[in-house]
């Protein structure tokens, strides 16, 4: 039986979260994501080639709002990561869990990844929700046998595909589990059906854009298996059992036990089974190791009803609970948010946690950047733009450069190439590139002329990439752009 939410505990656990976040927003730096989708927000669309436009959006709509400036784009972040908590609360309600277990589940959701996303505004931010509020609604439809339920999550679904067509991953995930054990009536359940018809409405606009342009997701898809595949799959287990942080693991663990066990939860033991299936999927297919994120919190909520229940009445037990679950919320913190100074901090974390690494340096890298564009003869100057090998750098350089005048910068990567060539007018190209730089084909001479260090020690993708100044161009920008398009 379900029960109401626990909105005094659940609610102070959310006050905590939302103070952690706002005090720690303007520390660092932009991601390079959010650099990336700054850029994008200026070019509104149905879709891009790596991504369908929510997150961009959100940043364009969190910039209307609070400027153009970290603010802008992560309270939007840290909206959707408060909105994870409420959602994993309800869970653990939803699988008859009273005040305690709620707090539990909220305060341990409250971790490694959901701090990350909630921090920074990442594609994964606005996708744990969906893909929280759409197991949250099977389970309602499954537990309370009130299929009606199968809309709304449906809705959320179509909602989704605007964001991440990830969220069919979980749509098969739940299906296999349907089929393992049950129950297999709902397949044939008009109500499903109608929730999958919603989802394709409510989506088709995204559909569309991906079938017109070639699904340029899968694309991607491939290109990150391609580049992270084999570290990711490598490092997917370990990941597993820090995506909560190490200390909640025997929690999940119960909880799915519990789901596997308890005849009372047979009903959404499909919800259950779709957590291994995945992990199958995406260990196959070499994707992103959170994308178990979701199913992961719905064995959390699981496991924190039956430690409430084995803690009821044991002082010790709860000593022990509590102790584990406050060390995890500071290790958490310490690793995943930025709290410690940058001129303090360790290489460990910078190291365990690439948010953090790629949150740093991006405006001394553009004043390096830019010393090399004054460098230049003044009739240079004049012809010259500026190129980049990924879009954290393309990034930087279009928040930071106006105030050096800078020229425009281009760059071959994802949707950034869609943005079109230089004019044939620039001559000269200031290229940053991590290694060979791509430009060198195509002038006559690439002469490095610096090279970016972030000052702090932290190596990042950035660090030690080269400054390159090239001239005498082969042809037209447009002869060669089509050689300079690659996805990563």
């Amino acid at each position: 039986m379900a029960n109401p939410l626990a909105w005094r505990p659940v609610g102070l656990v959310v006050l905590a979260d939302a103070g952690l976040f706002a005090a720690t927003i303007n520390q660092y730096g932009y991601h390079r994501d959010e650099l990336y989708f700054r850029l994008l927000a200026s070019h509104p669309a149905w879709g891009y080639v790596d991504q369908p436009p929510l997150t961009p959006m959100l940043a364009k709509a969190g910039i209307a709002l609070f400027g153009d400036n970290l603010w802008g784009l992560r309270v939007p972040a840290l909206l959707f990561a408060l909105a994870a908590v409420v959602v994993t609360a309800l869970l653990a309600a939803e699988l008859g869990g009273g005040p305690t277990a709620q707090a539990l589940a909220a305060i341990g959701v409250s971790s490694t990844f959901l701090f990350i996303a909630g921090h920074v505004l990442l594609t994964a931010t606005p996708d744990m929700v969906v893909w929280l509020l759409v197991v949250l609604f099977v389970a309602r439809a499954l537990l309370r046998s009130r299929p009606r339920w199968w809309l709304a999550a449906g809705l959320v679904t179509g909602l989704g595909l605007y964001n991440k067509q990830l969220v069919l991953l979980l749509l098969i995930g739940l299906a296999a589990g349907l089929l393992i054990s049950g129950p297999r009536r709902e397949l044939a359940s008009p109500w499903l059906w109608a929730g999958v018809g919603i989802a394709v409405v409510v989506g088709s606009p995204n559909i569309v854009y991906q079938i017109v342009n070639h699904w340029p997701e899968f694309t991607m898809a491939k290109a990150i298996a391609r580049n992270k595949g084999g570290d990711d799959r490598i490092l997917f287990v370990p990941f597993q059992l820090v995506l909560l942080g190490a200390l909640t693991v025997p929690i999940w663990i119960a909880g799915f036990v519990r789901l596997f066990r308890d005849p009372a939860w047979r009903p959404v033991r499909a919800i259950a089974w779709a957590y291994p299936v995945v992990c199958v999927i995406v260990l196959v297919t070499g994707g992103q190791m959170y994308y178990t994120f979701g199913l992961m919190a719905f064995g959390y909520a699981a496991g924190c009803v039956v430690v409430a229940r084995w803690a009821r009445g044991h002082a010790g037990r709860w000593g022990w609970v509590a102790a584990g679950l406050a060390v995890n919320v500071v290790v958490a913190s310490v690793i995943s948010l930025p709290l410690i100074p940058l001129g303090s901090l360790p290489g460990w974390i910078a190291q365990t946690n690439q948010t953090t690494r790629d949150s740093i340096g991006w405006p001394t890298y553009v004043r390096q950047v830019a010393d090399v564009y004054r460098s230049l003869p003044a009739d240079d100057r004049v012809d010259a733009v500026l190129f980049t090998g990924n879009y954290g750098e393309a990034g930087s350089l279009d928040r930071y450069g106006a105030q050096y005048g800078l020229p425009s910068v281009y760059s071959g990567q994802n949707e950034l190439h869609r943005f079109g060539p230089p004019p044939d007018s620039a001559t000269v190209a200031i290229e940053v590139s991590e290694g060979r730089p791509d430009l060198a084909r195509y002038f006559d001479s690439c002469v490095r002329a610096g090279r970016l260090d972030n000052g702090v020690g932290v190596d990042n993708e950035e660090q030690d990439a080269a400054i390159t100044v090239c001239r005498g161009r082969h042809g037209s920008w447009r002869d060669f752009w089509p050689d300079l398009q690659h996805y990563d």
